[in-house]
C-alpha cells in the first residue's frame, strides 16, 4: 500500500513539474525571437549583444552549483517557488529597462531566477526516475523544456508584430504566475533531503576531478556555445536577407520544437544502447549545420537548416541529461550533479555570445556561425578524448565505494 502511495506521489510531482516547467518555459521562448531586436532598439552594438546574452548565463553559472548544493541537504520545492515568483517581477522588470546597462541589470537578476528553478526540477526529476530509465524520463521531461521554448518564439514574434514589443513580456509574466501556483499548491516535497543527510555526499572536488564528469562538463559547454550563439544572430543574419519578425519566431520554433518532440524516442534509444555514439553523433552533425548558415540565401534554406540542426541536436540531449542523472546517483549528490550539468550550459551561453559578438564587430556576421560549428566539432572530440580514448575513468567510484559502469554505457569496456 505504501509503495502505491510513493509511486503515485512520484508521478503527480512528474506532471506537476512538466506543466509549470513548460508554462514557465513558454514565457521564456516568447521573448527568444525579440531580445536581440530589442536589444538593438536600445542601442545595443554586437559586443553589448553578447554581453546581454551572457549577463543571464553568467549568474546562473555562479548560482547553479551553490544552488544544487543546498537544496540537496534542505529540499527542493522552495528554490523552485521562489525562482518562479522572482520570474513575475523580472518579467516586468524588462519593459522597465531603457538603457543598454539596465538591460544588463535585469538579465543577471533573470540569470539568477532561472538558477533556482531549472536544474533543482531537473534534479528532482532525477531522483524520482527509475534506475537504468534516466534516459526515458528524463527525456520526455525534457518536452517541457523545448516544447515551451519552441511554441514560444512563434508565439512571441507574432505578439511582438501585432501589438508591441512590450507584449510578449507580459504575456511571459503571466505564464510564469500560472507556473509558480501549480507548484506551490501542487507540487510535494518528498523529504529525500533527510535521507541525504545520513549519506556520503562526495564533494564538489571529488566531482570535479572525476574524468567522466569532465568529458560530460567539456561536452555540454561546448555545445551551448553553439547554442549561444544561434539564439541570438540568427535572428539578426535571417532579419538581414528579408525574414520577418513572425518568419525568424517559425524557425526558431522549429528548430526547438523538432528538438522536442524527438526527446521522448531519443530518450527511450539512450536507454538502450549506447549514449556515447549518440551525443557524439548528434554534435557533429549539429556543428556542420554553422558552417551552411552564412550561405543560406532565403526563409527556406534556413528553415531546412534548422530542420537538420534540430533533428541532430535532439539526439545527444537526453543521452547527456541521462549520464548526467545517473552520475548523480553515483555521487549522491543529483542536485550538485545537475547543477554542474547546467553550469556548464551555462559557461558556454556566456562565451557563445560574448566570442560571437567580437566576431561580428571585427569580422561581420558569418564569422560567428562558423566560429560556432568549429567549438562545437572541438568539444566534441575532447569528449571523446576523457571518456574512450584512454583518458577517462572507467568504471567511476561512487561516493558509496561502490562501482559503476560510467556513462552507463554497457558497450564501452574498460580497457
Amino acid at each position: 500500500m505504501m509503495r502505491l502511495k510513493r509511486e503515485a506521489e512520484k508521478k503527480r510531482i512528474y506532471l506537476v513539474l512538466f506543466m509549470a516547467i513548460f508554462a514557465a518555459m513558454l514565457g521564456i521562448g516568447l521573448i527568444a525571437p525579440l531580445m536581440p531586436l530589442y536589444a538593438q532598439s536600445l542601442g545595443a552594438t554586437g559586443m553589448w549583444l553578447g554581453v546581454i546574452f551572457a549577463g543571464f548565463s553568467l549568474s546562473r553559472a555562479v548560482f547553479m552549483p551553490i544552488v544544487g548544493r543546498i537544496s540537496d541537504r534542505t529540499g527542493r520545492k522552495i528554490f523552485i517557488s521562489f525562482g518562479l515568483f522572482a520570474y513575475i517581477i523580472i518579467s516586468i522588470a524588462y519593459t522597465l529597462a531603457h538603457t543598454v546597462s539596465q538591460l544588463v541589470l535585469v538579465r543577471l537578476l533573470n540569470g539568477f531566477t532561472a538558477a533556482l528553478v531549472f536544474p533543482i526540477a531537473m534534479a528532482y526529476v532525477g531522483e524520482i526516475s527509475p534506475r537504468g530509465k534516466e534516459g526515458s524520463y528524463l527525456g520526455t521531461f525534457n518536452v517541457s523544456l523545448f516544447l515551451g521554448m519552441g511554441l514560444g518564439p512563434f508565439i512571441g514574434g507574432t505578439l511582438s508584430d501585432r501589438f508591441n514589443m512590450a507584449a510578449p513580456f507580459y504575456a511571459m509574466a503571466g505564464l510564469t504566475g500560472i507556473a509558480f501556483i501549480l507548484v506551490l499548491f501542487w507540487l510535494p516535497e518528498l523529504g529525500l533531503h533527510k535521507k541525504r543527510l545520513r549519506e556520503n555526499v562526495a564533494p564538489y572536488q571529488k566531482m570535479l576531478q572525476d574524468n567522466t564528469v569532465k568529458g560530460l562538463f567539456i561536452f555540454r559547454a561546448t555545445a551551448a556555445f553553439g547554442r549561444g550563439i544561434v539564439m541570438p544572430f540568427l535572428p539578426i543574419f535571417a532579419y538581414s536577407i528579408g525574414v520577418s519578425l513572425s518568419a525568424i519566431g517559425i524557425l526558431l520554433a522549429i528548430l526547438i520544437l523538432l528538438t522536442a518532440i524527438l526527446q521522448v524516442p531519443f530518450g527511450l534509444l539512450a536507454d538502450r544502447f549506447s549514449r556515447i555514439k549518440l551525443m557524439i553523433i548528434g554534435s557533429l552533425a549539429s556543428s556542420f549545420v554553422f558552417f551552411l548558415i552564412p550561405i543560406s540565401h532565403n526563409f527556406g534554406e534556413l528553415l531546412l537548416l534548422c530542420v537538420i540542426m534540430g533533428l541532430f541536436g535532439a539526439i545527444g540531449m537526453p543521452a547527456g541529461t541521462a549520464l548526467t542523472a545517473q552520475l548523480g546517483r553515483g555521487f549522491c549528490s543529483m542536485g550538485s550533479m545537475m547543477g554542474l550539468f547546467n553550469m556548464a550550459m551555462s559557461c558556454g551561453m556566456i562565451a557563445g555570445p560574448l566570442m560571437g559578438g567580437v566576431c561580428k564587430d571585427i569580422t561581420g556576421l558569418p564569422s560567428v556561425f562558423y566560429l560556432g560549428g568549429t567549438m562545437g566539432v572541438i568539444g566534441t572530440g575532447i569528449f571523446w578524448r576523457f571518456i574512450v580514448g584512454g583518458e577517462g575513468s572507467l568504471p567511476v567510484k561512487e561516493a558509496s565505494g561502490l562501482e559503476i559502469s560510467v556513462p552507463g554505457d554497457p558497450k564501452i569496456k574498460k580497457k
